[in-house]
């Protein structure tokens, strides 16, 4: 909890009081006590020993005990103190609060300490509480030694009005410090918040300050300290004010610059910590925490960044560049250009910018790949084509039985080239976005079982078995009919092609969240673990040889990948070699 100034001065002052007062108490009272209590005991010591003086010139012959009572209750009356005369084995001879029946009940006062004292010092002084009379008593006693007063003489007074006096200055010490207090919180309140007022205002305008509010100003008429506070607090505001402004501006700048960048940059300090991180950078990372403060490993979570950032701090390298994969969230290859930040001669930290190159490699893997298959897929038939023409125009041409079989292998190969470079205009359409399809609401249980009507002489040519399953309340689809029955048509020749004579071909559907669902299974040969990821690459052969052999030209499976995903649905394949294969693919229903 906040305390005011105003407050803190009050509670010092009131505390400072108290304290003074309290000291003052506690060092004068015991010292009043104890001067009281010694002034009462030397009264009482002279009127002891004057009373003693008395009793044996007086009574050089005492008669008995009756004698003695009457001396105790007059000298008690006269001196309005207690009066008792004992006798030296402690028997009570006279009380001048006793009467002398009372006399007879008093115990023996042999072992009180003032008595004892007085047998054998001459005189005797005790403190205690009396339980005869019920007060806190001071005793003082002398022996006689004269006639028949042969004893003890001693005299008691109580203690009460020692307290009672005590009980005074308590109270009027209480009554003081409460009425010094009540004057002091007025009065220390009132310079307290005097005092304090433009403190507090200042106090309000720094806190306006800190938040970025710099219209406030901070007024003291008073010509000291707390004056030329206020002005100092003034002239920091503008100038804090403008500085601010300044570096909003710079900093507008930059950031605007940082966030419109493509590539993403990470700025470190001279102990390899980040200080900046642009968000291109972070979405490629997928880092959603604060990065400052932390080293590059700690965020990005590659050694390779580290280790750069390591170079250019420890000086090893003024300009570092080098490409780097990454995994997560994606694969991903970023060219990496690092240069340290110098002022002044001073290394002040590292900078590094992240080029994504994933793109442009990928494009040149396929470029590169494009020309290679293109070249083997376009050489193998030309050159079966180039070579049967060559021997026709050689003279083979008279050979009607030979001619026909060779001309046959020409219209074949022309016919393989055909297909290939249809399917090579279809994929560069749809990878260009050009091919243009006709969405419709379509039922997808008449669309399988034309599929299955294009495709079954292929298969009762290699008895191969196609069985459905199918459910009768399909829910329609939206697709483009013609690429769907491709997509079909595509998977449904590869599970035929790949299966050996006799086996059978499963066509199944079902309905997936909001998607339909189709997969085709086969008891072919099955592709390998290794394989699998590839599949659906252009071009890519499991078994190059018998591929050709089938006929096929390695765009098939790539082509379905791009009609499935045009309609925003996915294409995927589980298999196990040896055993058959089953590609599904999913179409959004309308």
């Amino acid at each position: 909890m906040k305390i005011k100034l105003y407050w803190k001065l009050t509670f010092v002052f009131c505390f400072v009081v108290v304290l003074a007062i309290t000291s003052g108490y506690l060092y004068l009272v015991p010292r009043l006590k104890s001067y009281v209590e010694n002034n009462l005991a030397n009264n009482i010591k002279r009127q002891l020993f004057l009373s003693k003086d008395f009793l044996e010139s007086s009574q050089k012959d005492m008669p008995g005990q009756t004698d003695l009572q009457s001396a105790a209750g007059k000298i008690g009356s006269i001196l309005g103190l207690r009066v008792t005369i004992i006798s030296p084995d402690g028997k009570v001879l006279g009380d001048s609060e006793l009467t002398r029946e009372g006399l007879l009940a008093v115990e023996n006062h042999s072992d009180r300490p003032e008595v004892k004292d007085a047998l054998s010092r001459g005189l005797g002084m005790s403190k205690r509480f009396s339980s005869t009379v019920k007060k806190e008593m001071l005793y003082m006693a002398v022996p006689l030694n004269s006639g028949m007063s042969r004893g003890v003489l001693r005299f008691s007074e109580s203690l009460q009005d020692i307290d009672l006096l005590e009980a005074k200055i308590n109270k009027v010490v209480g009554l003081g410090v409460i009425g010094i207090l009540l004057f002091g919180l007025g009065l220390t309140a009132f310079v307290s918040v005097f005092v304090s007022r433009p403190l507090a205002e200042m106090s309000l305008v720094a806190r306006g300050m800190a938040r970025g509010d710099f219209s406030r100003k901070a007024y003291s008429h008073s010509r000291d300290e707390i004056g030329d506070l206020a002005q100092a607090l003034n002239a920091m505001s503008e100038e804090i004010k403008d500085k601010i402004g300044n570096l909003n501006s710079e900093s507008a700048k930059l950031d605007l610059v940082l966030s419109s960048m493509f590539e993403g940059v990470i700025v470190t300090d001279a102990d390899e910590k980040i200080i900046l991180m642009n968000p291109s950078l972070r979405k490629i990372f997928l880092i959603d925490t604060d990065p400052q403060g932390k080293k590059p490993l700690e965020v990005i979570r590659n050694t390779a960044v580290d280790d750069m950032v390591e170079k250019i701090i420890q000086g090893k390298q003024q300009l570092t560049t080098e490409e780097i994969v990454i995994s997560i969230p994606e694969e991903k290859i970023l060219k990496v250009n690092g240069v340290p930040i110098m002022s002044n001669n001073r290394l002040e930290g590292a900078i590094l910018v992240f080029h994504d190159i994933t793109e442009l490699r990928r494009l040149e893997r396929v470029r590169q790949d494009f020309v290679a298959n293109v070249s083997h897929e376009l050489r193998t038939p030309i050159s079966s084509i180039k070579g049967y023409a060559e021997t026709l125009l050689e003279g083979a041409l008279k050979d009607k039985v030979n001619a026909r079989e060779f001309v046959d292998i020409i219209y074949q190969d022309a016919n393989r080239l055909a297909a290939l470079i249809n399917d090579l205009l279809d994929l560069s359409k749809i990878e260009s976005g050009k091919l243009k399809m006709s969405f419709t609401v379509l039922d997808p249980g008449v669309l399988i079982k034309k599929g299955l009507t294009v495709i079954e002489n292929q298969a009762k040519a290699k008895s191969i078995t196609l069985k459905t399953d199918i459910p009768l309340d399909l829910p329609e689809i939206q697709a483009d009919e013609t690429r769907f029955s491709q997509v079909m048509i595509n998977l449904l020749d590869n599970a035929i092609k790949y299966s050996s004579e006799g086996a059978q071909v499963i066509i199944s559907a079902k309905v997936a969240d909001s998607y339909l669902q189709i997969d085709i299974s086969d008891t072919g040969m099955g592709i390998s673990e290794d394989d699998l990821p590839r599949i659906f690459e252009r071009f890519y052969r499991v078994d190059k040889a018998r591929s050709r052999e089938l006929g096929g030209t390695g765009l098939g499976l790539s082509i379905v990948k791009h009609i499935v995903s045009a309609h925003g649905g996915q294409v995927w394949v589980k298999s196990e070699l040896g055993r058959g294969s089953t590609f599904s693919f999913t179409i959004p229903l309308a």
